[in-house]
């Protein structure tokens, strides 16, 4: 995608999201995120995973968790008719709960037969994305909980997203569909 060089992204501690696989060993206490998208039959999938390698202090265990719950409560916050603003709603709740910071520079998107495209999905509480959600809708939610400061910057790879603070981040990501009833995970993973 876009000239990315590898075929899945690994961003580690403070790594917030398009890390590039490297050399690097990964090392106990080490928080990783894995993100792998997919092309199967001209449709494009998406998710995210974070784990603990080894020993992980409580703060780092929390992160995670956190990260986990954010994304599956903005999921059950889905439904048809429902406002994109409430995924953003939810996750600053879980975030606030838990005091961690949303990266506010990465948003879910609408995903199918293109990888990139609307709905644009907000993870911080916001009035601004007031579209409501109907059937047949697929897109992702993958709020990134911060453990320190929102702020980031690209490294000079083009790529690789980073805390200012050098502090740690986790990622949970789902691709979902609207369904007549509520919604469909459609990347379920642990």
């Amino acid at each position: 995608y876009r000239a990315f060089p590898k075929s899945t992204c690994t961003s580690v501690n403070n790594v917030l999201c398009h890390g590039i696989p490297n050399t690097r060993k990964l090392r106990s206490g080490d928080i990783i995120s894995i993100d792998v998208s997919i092309y199967y039959k001209g449709v494009f999938g998406d998710c995210c995973s974070s784990t603990s390698i080894g020993e992980v202090d409580i703060t780092g265990h929390r992160l995670i968790a956190a990260s986990k719950r954010a994304t599956l409560s903005a999921i059950e916050a889905c439904g048809p008719g429902v406002r994109f603003n409430s995924i953003g709603n939810t996750i600053g709740k879980v975030a606030e709960e838990e005091r961690f910071s949303i990266s506010k520079e990465f948003i879910g998107h609408g995903i199918g037969s293109y990888f990139h495209g609307l709905p644009d999905v907000y993870h911080y509480p916001n009035s601004a994305n007031r579209h409501v959600m109907r059937p047949g809708m697929v897109f992702t939610i993958e709020p990134i909980l911060m453990e320190g400061s929102d702020s980031m910057v690209i490294l000079s790879d083009g790529w690789t997203a980073v805390s200012t603070d050098c502090k740690r981040s986790a990622q949970f990501e789902h691709t979902i569909l609207i369904t007549r009833d509520g919604t469909e995970i459609l990347s379920p993973h642990r």
